[in-house]
């Protein structure tokens, strides 16, 4: 009975340890099947490419060129024999696609800020003038009529 007891306990743990390994290699497999799914699943969902047109990639290529060719010098601005400083990043014409138009779009700004309030100006010291002289009427006006109340007064005494 031992023999068979050792025998029985022996076919035990073959057989369990063949059951880990059939379960490892189930697990295995199962990760693999996981894996094999999601590189499906990717592969089907496939990215265009973005097709550029040949108008795109001559004008990128022209604005890589054009900032490609900037010096020290047309970075920086340069004093000018006048005073003033002028910036020297006005490339030609044929080489620039786009103007670079802040500088002027400031300055508009402020000119039209200027006009506006020199017309506010204007408006309000016109107001102002008109109000001075609507004050002296009135003050001329009760003057008047202070003296005729005084005059009215005297006659009567």
């Amino acid at each position: 009975e031992e023999d068979l007891l050792n025998d029985v306990c022996r076919e035990v743990v073959e057989r369990w340890s063949d059951s880990q390994v059939v379960d490892a290699k189930e697990e295995k497999e199962d990760e693999v099947q996981a894996i094999t799914s999601m590189m499906e699943k990717q592969a089907r969902i496939v990215v265009k490419p973005k097709e550029v047109s040949q108008e795109e990639k001559q004008r990128k290529a022209a604005l890589l060129a054009q900032y490609a060719n900037v010096t020290d010098e047309e970075e920086y601005p340069c004093p000018v024999p006048d005073g003033s400083t002028a910036t020297a990043v006005n490339i030609g014409s044929e080489k620039s696609l786009f103007r670079n138009t802040n500088v002027e779009d400031v300055l508009n700004a402020r000119k039209l800020e200027r006009e506006l309030l020199r017309d506010e100006f204007q408006r309000k010291k016109e107001q102002d003038k008109l109000q001075r002289e609507k004050d002296k009427l009135a003050k001329q006006e009760r003057k008047e009529k202070e003296k005729k109340r005084t005059q009215k007064g005297e006659r009567k005494r």
